[in-house]
């Protein structure tokens, strides 16, 4: 009796396997980086903060410059100036590079906040393009991450052209 149980299980997960060999799977993948990178969403998210944020960059090189002048006065004329007036430019450097070190962090916090926040959009615009080219191509599965994918199943151009024409 259990020999003829595991022969009608082991029939029946043959036949699983013939069926699911029989079916063909319409797989798609799409370099995510690739989109990010040059999709036209994302060119001109990044176009719009490198905008959005120049001027605050343009203020943290002229800290940065001050400082390294006021560093490089002190290296030249440290010798010669007066013991009070050279306390009083070293106070002030170390001022500048706290003042420059916090606006260079509070900087960085702001640009990392806006660049998720348009990186969102683009990925949700891109995730509705894959979604309708899966549906009107037929496709069973799109993978967005994986460690190798051949060229053939590659659809990130047509995600690319999609997003291009929104």
């Amino acid at each position: 009796m259990k020999k003829i149980g595991m022969t009608i299980l082991a029939l029946s997960l043959m036949h699983i396997g013939a069926v699911a060999a029989a079916t063909e799977f319409k797989i798609g993948f799409v370099n995510t980086e690739r989109v990010f990178r040059e999709a036209a969403p994302a060119q001109k998210a990044q176009k719009k903060l490198e905008k959005e944020f120049a001027v605050r960059d343009q203020e943290l090189q002229k800290m940065a410059k001050q400082a390294k002048d006021l560093q490089a006065y002190l290296e030249r004329e440290g010798v010669t100036i007066s013991d009070t007036e050279r306390r009083n430019k070293e106070r002030d450097l170390a001022n500048l590079n706290r003042d420059f070190q916090r606006s260079q962090r509070e900087f960085r916090e702001d640009l990392n906040l806006r660049r998720n926040e348009e990186l969102s959009a683009v990925q949700e615009r891109a995730n509705k393009a894959i979604i309708a080219i899966a549906e009107s191509e037929k496709f069973d599965l799109i993978l967005q991450e994986a460690v190798y994918a051949s060229h053939r199943i590659d659809v990130t151009e047509k995600v690319l052209k999609a997003l291009s024409e929104k």
